[in-house]
């Protein structure tokens, strides 16, 4: 029962973001909003993290199952891939390192706040 209340959390937030969507004047992804919109919640306390912690655990812990439909998606354009394997090579290292680079600071920042607020 537990984890039913945490997917109806999530997916209440993501059909409200997908309201929010359709308001704002420009193109932003639903799932970005809903992110957002647990953010909020989670830093203004009126959800606490244990009311989320199982489901995401299960989340990441099959995330790689996530993936299967984009690698096989991926494989109906292996001639175009190899035609641009230099840029597409590029692109991947650059976004990996940048990627490596934010999730160092979110998490230091993170890891900050957190401190801070067992401190008081």
């Amino acid at each position: 029962m537990k984890m039913l209340m945490q997917i109806a959390l999530v997916f209440g937030l993501y059909w409200i973001s997908q309201g929010v969507e359709m308001l704002l004047p420009f193109p932003f992804p639903a799932s970005v909003i809903s992110l957002l919109l647990l953010l909020i919640l989670l830093g203004v306390r009126a959800v606490r993290e244990e009311q989320v912690q199982d489901l995401a655990d299960f989340l990441l812990g099959n995330l790689s199952v996530f993936f299967v439909p984009a690698a096989v998606g991926i494989m109906q354009y292996v001639d175009t891939i190899r035609a641009n394997a230099i840029a597409f090579l590029t692109i991947c290292v650059l976004s990996t390192v940048l990627t490596f680079g934010a999730t160092v600071t979110v998490t230091r920042l993170t890891q900050r706040l957190m401190e801070r607020r067992k401190r008081s």
